[in-house]
């Protein structure tokens, strides 16, 4: 006799398993991808931007630093790992789309004015940065950051960025030999007959004319293209391109700290920290915005991208090179979709592959990096745009501390006499008050310095 089907339905029938979902991909649960509107390959692509905009960094620096003395090889393998550390740390541990690299401004500051303006061994100047660095990481930590920055009213930081544009101009002419020395005007117009001047000129106007076409890398493609020209009519040699990399022993825990404790180099590494704060700062704010990563005005995870920021300043200052800091060249990728840390890795690795090609960076003349000099020099004098020009307490200083960086070839005075023009014309105007306390504090130590200390 067959049995009957109970008609009764299970509870396997009623409630039937649920599909065991896939483990998601390591990458979409390490950055999120898809909480964040993007993809591998978008970040891929975004982190390749990113770089190629970024990466005229590790001829520029080495070019720079090796004005100062610093063995340029060495030089060259410490850019390409702090920038390759830096942004990885970005990447994995703030999940940014922000690349990392010794910052431009603060390596001339490094170079023409610690070093060859003010005397000071390569070596103390690295202790500077190593000292501010740790300054940096202390008020990251102690969440001090925001206290400073208001303190410091907003004219003032745009003078800064826009002075350092100006002392970056008159570097960049003078490498690449538009303006020379004279005895009777200080500066004049040197000899535009020189094939690296013409290559210099060819290579800036390379630069903006493919920056205007929305060329990727036209930085980068402007330094080769001089560099390719410099070895038929500038007698450059060519030595190659791929080797492996060089010893970074002449540079690596070479930076004297006792050194840099010294009376003298105090307002140094104020300027290293105040520039690394503010730089770090407003680029990081710049470039999250533009992602659409803000919350309510705010960066989420703020505190770990200056972590990243900071703890680089630190490092790149024992592998031997001068402060690090966040790219604004990272909003390219940004605008190629980059949303994620994975932008930032991919940025890191290629810097990593960079270290083959140490041959082809120690061929790359300075009028052949003048051209990338000059034009990240003018696109910064954009700030002025900000400054409010119908108050003259706050735009005279402003005009004080961006003038006067070039005109003393110094970005440290810049910053003093900024600040004390500002406490002074406030003080007499009756608006003391408006003025910060930060504004008394800095002031006030430049002040004392100039008094009892000295010049520089």
């Amino acid at each position: 006799m067959q049995a009957q089907t109970d008609p009764t339905p299970g509870v396997a029938d009623i409630h039937p398993p649920r599909p065991v979902a896939a483990p998601r991909p390591l990458l979409e649960r390490w950055f999120q991808l898809r909480a964040h509107g993007t993809d591998v390959r978008t970040e891929l692509t975004a982190g390749l931007t990113t770089f190629l905009t970024m990466a005229y960094i590790i001829f520029v620096n080495p070019s720079i630093l090796g004005d100062a003395g610093m063995p340029k090889d060495a030089v060259f393998v410490a850019t390409c790992l702090i920038a390759a550390l830096g942004t990885l740390i970005m990447g994995l541990y703030a999940n940014y789309p922000i690349a990392l690299a010794p910052g431009m401004g603060l390596n001339a500051y490094f170079a023409y004015v610690v070093v060859l303006g003010m005397g000071y061994t390569w070596q103390v100047a690295l202790g500077a940065v190593f000292i501010s660095g740790c300054l940096f990481l202390l008020v990251t930590l102690l969440k001090l950051r925001e206290l400073i920055i208001r303190g410091i009213p907003h004219s003032l930081r745009v003078a800064i960025t826009v002075g350092i544009g100006m002392f970056l101009a008159i570097i960049a002419l003078k490498s690449a030999g538009i303006v020379a020395a004279s005895k009777a005007t200080y500066v004049t117009l040197g000899n535009l007959h020189q094939p690296s001047v013409v290559l210099a000129v060819l290579g800036f106007f390379t630069i903006v004319v493919l920056d205007r076409l929305k060329v990727r890398g036209a930085i980068l493609i402007g330094i080769l293209l001089a560099t390719v020209l410099s070895f038929v009519f500038a007698g450059n040699s060519f030595v190659g391109v791929f080797s492996a990399p060089p010893s970074i022993a002449p540079t690596f825990l070479a930076l004297d700290i006792r050194g840099a404790l010294a009376v003298g180099v105090f307002n140094v590494i104020l300027v290293f920290f105040l520039v690394e704060l503010f730089d770090a700062t407003g680029t990081l704010m710049g470039v999250a915005k533009r992602a659409g990563l803000l919350g309510e005005g705010k960066m989420h995870r703020m505190n770990r991208a200056l972590l990243a920021d900071s703890g680089a300043i630190f490092a790149g200052s024992l592998l031997g090179t001068s402060s690090t800091t966040a790219y604004i060249e990272s909003a390219s990728g940004v605008q190629a979709g980059g949303r994620t840390g994975l932008t930032a890795v991919t940025v890191a690795v290629l810097f990593l592959a960079c270290l083959m090609i140490s041959p082809l960076a120690g061929s790359v003349p300075a009028y052949a990096t003048a051209p990338a000099l000059f034009f990240v020099a003018c696109l910064m004098l954009r700030e002025l745009t900000e400054l409010d020009w119908e108050d003259t307490t706050e735009v005279i200083p402003a005009a004080v501390t961006a003038l006067t960086m070039p005109l003393t070839y110094s970005i440290a005075n810049g910053i003093a006499f900024g600040f004390i023009s500002y406490a002074v014309l406030k003080l007499c105007t009756g608006q003391a008050r408006q003025a910060h306390p930060m504004v008394w504090i800095i002031g006030g130590i430049f002040l004392f310095k100039f008094i009892f200390i000295g010049g520089h």
